[in-house]
């Protein structure tokens, strides 16, 4: 098994206990934190170009080696995605890492990158962890259990807004770039023309703003599995909803729309049309 493509239902309910599953993951987090915080804003950090154009450096390796030597002797048996170094295993469990989403952000001393972690069951996100340690932020969910942020004084549980009019909704769209890339262009101007306000807050965070229910609608193209496994538990878990662009169940399109639920229908006819 090489990748969690295709989920039966990012609603799916489950059966079984994720406490300890999400502890592990809690505890993953911090040690990708101690990892990458003390290379940010590094003026010797190495910064290497990748086959695609974008950029890995030192801390994504060391960041995700360090959630990988944790996995390997806790969950031996579970699989791993990995950006940085592919596949290992073969589970219908597996782990999702993106050491550090917001590479760009990371090398320019820009504090809106993210550890990305979530645990895959049998196709569908269970568990998922969002770390944003330049600002001292976290969020996480698993299914059953709700979805939190931290707080000064103790875990908050966080909820998607109940806004029900387009024209009301705040949305975050990442690039024009992105959408010019996909051919929607034409879609962003309805969605962006509909819609109260609109934003490009970028990678992680429109999600987690969504979770805590200050936007409506976040979406975007060309993301990869590790990209986007983690926001779902926390999306879901939060009373919104999560599919691919074209309204799948799928982490395979390499597109997102993640909404406030009751709001994600009316999306999906605005940016589909018949």
């Amino acid at each position: 098994m090489t990748s969690p493509s295709i989920a039966p239902s990012f609603d799916a309910p489950f059966e079984g206990d994720l406490h300890a599953d999400l502890d592990l993951a809690l505890r993953l987090a911090d040690a990708a934190d101690a990892a990458s915080m003390p290379r940010f804003d590094s003026p010797d950090l190495d910064v290497q170009a990748k086959p695609d154009a974008t950029f890995v450096t030192d801390a994504d390796l060391a960041t995700e080696e360090a959630i990988r030597a944790i996995l390997a002797v806790e969950r031996p048996a579970d699989s791993v995605l990995g950006e940085e170094f592919g596949t290992t295993g073969d589970s219908n469990r597996q782990w999702i890492i993106d050491p550090i989403d917001g590479t760009h952000n990371y090398l320019k001393g820009i504090p809106m990158w993210t550890t990305l972690i979530a645990l895959v069951i049998d196709g569908v996100p269970r568990v998922g962890v969002v770390s944003q340690p330049a600002i001292g932020r976290r969020w996480w969910a698993a299914s059953g259990a709700g979805a939190w942020t931290n707080t000064t004084n103790a875990p908050k549980r966080i909820r998607v807004s109940d806004t029900a009019e387009l024209d009301k909704a705040s949305v975050s769209f990442q690039s024009i770039e992105q959408w010019r890339d996909a051919g929607e262009l034409d879609a962003l101007q309805r969605l962006t023309s509909s819609v109260w306000r609109d934003r490009g807050y970028g990678d992680a965070w429109p999600y987690m703003l969504l979770a805590e229910g200050r936007l409506e609608l976040v979406a975007e193209f060309g993301v990869k599995e590790y990209d986007i496994a983690a926001l779902v538990p926390i999306v879901t878990e939060a009373g919104g909803r999560f599919s691919a662009y074209s309204g799948a169940d799928s982490l395979s399109e390499r597109s997102s729309l993640a909404t406030n639920r009751v709001l994600h229908q009316p999306f999906l006819d605005l940016l589909h049309p018949s």
